[in-house]
């Protein structure tokens, strides 16, 4: 079996072009999302351009369940995965006094939940491999929080918290946890096109044991 980048929370953004820059740099893929139908022509995509695997996957990142099931799909068909990419955001518009609470812990179960719960999956196999990469989509709204999106902004800062704790425990076993802080809206054809910032996310992994970087500011 090939190397294994794992995606989730795949779509036609950094999803697709993270596991097209990845698959360049001879990966099997997996792509997930809530709907595997919509991924196929990513999948198709990846394999004509680089002749690597590609499969799409049905996950939900809100469902503990959903989640473990992927993990064990991809590892029966495609391998253990070296890298994994938690590329999910529910980004829903509302004021702190106005957001209802089950919607702020059901977006803080998606947002940053979901990334541990991943960690979690995917850490035993990278211990027992002695290296791995963990790679989280964050955003600006965790250095500057927006009152529009008060549930995003909190939810995007307890995600780098939780990159660096991650990064403090699992840093020693050689896997590199590590956030994308992207500072803009996507933008095919700007600095902000996903291509661009998927070559973020390879730089990263290929970062060495001792030089690996927590957080990076795209800007």
């Amino acid at each position: 079996m090939s190397q294994v980048c794992l995606v989730v929370g795949a779509g036609p953004g950094i999803g697709s072009a993270v596991g097209m820059a990845f698959a360049k740099e001879g990966y099997g893929v997996a792509l997930a999302a809530r709907n595997a139908a919509r991924l196929q022509p990513h999948c198709d995509e990846i394999r004509r351009v680089t002749g690597r695997a590609a499969r799409a996957y049905a996950a939900d990142a809100a469902d503990e369940t959903s989640l473990r099931a992927l993990f064990q799909q991809v590892t029966a068909e495609l391998g253990a995965p070296e890298v994994v990419i938690y590329n999910v955001a529910s980004a829903h518009k509302g004021r702190a006094t106005a957001v209802p609470p089950q919607q702020w812990v059901e977006d803080f179960h998606i947002n940053v939940v979901g990334a541990l719960v991943c960690a979690q999956l995917a850490a035993p196999a990278m211990r027992e491999q002695g290296h791995g990469t963990i790679l989280f989509t964050g955003g600006g709204f965790a250095h500057e929080p927006s009152a529009p999106y008060a549930s995003l902004s909190a939810d995007k800062a307890a995600l780098r918290s939780l990159t660096y704790s991650l990064a403090q425990e699992l840093g020693g076993h050689g896997i590199h946890v590590a956030t994308v802080t992207v500072y803009g809206f996507l933008q095919v054809g700007t600095h902000f096109d996903p291509e661009r910032i998927a070559a973020t996310y390879v730089r990263l992994h290929h970062q060495t044991r001792g030089k690996f970087e927590i957080e990076v500011i795209y800007k």
